[in-house]
């Protein structure tokens, strides 16, 4: 391998395309075929939703789920199980999709926003409490990129002040923090099934919850409040919108759910191999875990430190070069920033609404608001790893950042 950076001409460290990830196979389509064998294809009056519902529930050793159309829906569905006040605050992390703030807005209450550790790349507990009102409700965490949070830490916080912590498990499947799966710590648990997660409904979501009152609520949420039992002119309990899961979608989770247990194992091996061969690297710094926590690496994440001589942005490209698809920034500026919905308050027509709403603490989001969201995102560098990869693939990842490492140095 030439010491050359690709970049300059050199010959780079990977030129083969990496595997492609493949999620579904015939396990998938024989629980398809069950769905087309009865022919109903809506969740009631079929059985695979319910199934699905049931076998993820055990499997995370909760008694409730609730199964849901996207991952958005499901932190709809979480909101909806809690029903805030409008008006309420929510306080999140800065740095998520914009599927985590929607809800809140739909719901009208107001998203607050605690900054994070640039090291964990997660909220901490003090950012937390630093955020509480008279009007916060809830927190909603986001485990960022396949590792919790000090969720322990917050529920603390939470039991002092009264508050329902909904945890963000969309990038965090099957992942455990001091022993217990995450989605189970907190009140109320929340996954997305879309396409990159991993596993897959194709799109769909899930919430799950020990609380039978949430459960409850959050069913009837789901379906539009509507009181499905006895006979007479139908009944809808409360206001809610259409989030069921059809039962093609029930029918493919089931089979991804019985390999989620694999795919986590063989990408936290393939993501402790990488952060085992990029020890010493100077100028980067893997994500670092909260104290027994795992990684179920939905993407590998690092920075590249303060005292690097070359800008990250540089990085990126020089590693690109040599072959390693990567990313640089993640969302690039905090999802308040990047929401038009949040920034400018465009939500319900010209209403600025819930930020209008009669006797809210005017909430604003400035260039100081999540002053370490924004050094993260500013030297943030991610890529993918996932279970169609080797430890070769590996390898070369890691062989790629330490040459373009090492190149950069010399440049410097």
């Amino acid at each position: 391998m030439s010491d050359r950076l690709a970049i300059h001409g050199g010959t780079p460290v990977r030129t083969a395309p990496f595997p492609a990830l493949r999620k579904w196979d015939y396990e998938e389509l024989r629980e398809i075929l069950d769905v087309f064998d009865t022919g109903i294809t809506g969740r009631y009056g079929g059985r695979k939703v319910t199934a699905f519902e049931t076998a993820f529930a055990q499997a995370y050793g909760v008694p409730h789920a609730v199964a849901s159309t996207s991952g958005t829906a499901a932190i709809h569905v979480a909101l909806g199980m809690l029903n805030p006040e409008p008006g309420s605050e929510i306080i999140t992390a800065p740095i998520t999709d914009l599927g985590t703030i929607t809800p809140i807005l739909f719901q009208q209450c107001l998203p607050v926003f605690a900054d994070v550790d640039p090291t964990t790349f997660a909220v901490t507990p003090e950012s937390v409490e630093a955020q509480i009102t008279a009007r916060t409700a809830a927190v909603i965490l986001v485990h960022l990129f396949g590792t919790p949070c000090d969720t322990d830490g917050v529920m603390a916080v939470a039991r002092q002040r009264g508050l329902t912590v909904i945890e963000d498990c969309s990038q965090c499947h099957w992942t455990r923090l001091r022993g217990r799966l995450s989605g189970t710590i907190g009140h109320i648990g929340v996954f997305s099934l879309q396409s990159s997660k991993h596993m897959t409904t194709g799109e769909g979501g899930m919430t799950i919850t020990a609380d039978p009152a949430f459960a409850e609520r959050g069913a009837f949420f789901q379906d539009k409040g509507w009181a499905r039992s006895g006979t007479g002119p139908r009944a809808y309990r409360f206001l809610a919108p259409n989030y069921r899961m059809p039962e093609l979608s029930g029918a493919v989770g089931l089979a991804q759910l019985r390999k989620l247990p694999g795919v986590v194992q063989h990408r936290r091996a393939l993501g402790e191999r990488l952060t085992a061969a990029l020890r010493g690297v100077d100028g980067i710094l893997p994500q670092r875990l909260v104290e027994g926590a795992e990684h179920s690496y939905w993407k590998y994440g690092f920075t590249v430190t303060r005292e690097a001589p070359w800008a990250p942005g540089a990085f990126a490209k020089a590693l690109q070069a040599e072959g390693i698809p990567c990313g640089f920034g993640y969302i690039g500026k905090p999802i308040f920033e990047c929401a038009e919905s949040c920034w400018r308050r465009e939500t319900l027509g010209t209403s600025g609404l819930p930020y209008t709403l009669p006797g809210v603490r005017d909430v604003r989001y400035d260039e100081s608001t999540c002053p370490g969201a924004r050094d993260l995102l500013s030297r943030l560098i991610y890529l993918d790893i996932h279970e169609a990869m080797a430890p070769r693939d590996i390898d070369d990842i890691a062989s790629a950042i330490h040459k373009v490492a090492t190149g950069l140095h010399a440049e410097a």
